[in-house]
């Protein structure tokens, strides 16, 4: 999967990931989800554990932050759409809820 981690997916392969991945969806070329969480501080603890995990693997979402909600927005640049690295990401994101 190393290879194909950074070839851009087609939709076939997008629709496919997103049924092991209920949560997510397509948006504008990106794969997105909004988490909730009980208050402000929780959602902040669940930021920065995604801030580290994006630097250790060179991979940054888009982070929205309202108060007990975070929405994480990815797609990779490199391949001008998304690919099975975003869904790496949103693994490690849906692990540490």
């Amino acid at each position: 999967m190393a290879e194909q981690a950074l070839v851009k997916m087609n939709e076939e392969q997008i629709v496919a990931c997103l049924e092991s991945h209920p949560e997510w969806v397509e948006l504008n070329n990106q794969i997105q989800r909004t988490f909730e969480f009980e208050n402000f501080i929780n959602s902040m603890k669940f930021v920065n554990q995604m801030a580290e995990y994006a630097e250790s693997v060179q991979h940054h979402p888009d982070i929205l932050i309202r108060y007990n909600k975070v929405t994480l927005s990815v797609s990779t640049h490199d391949a001008s759409g998304i690919t099975y690295k975003d869904f790496e990401l949103a693994d490690k994101a849906d692990g540490l809820v």
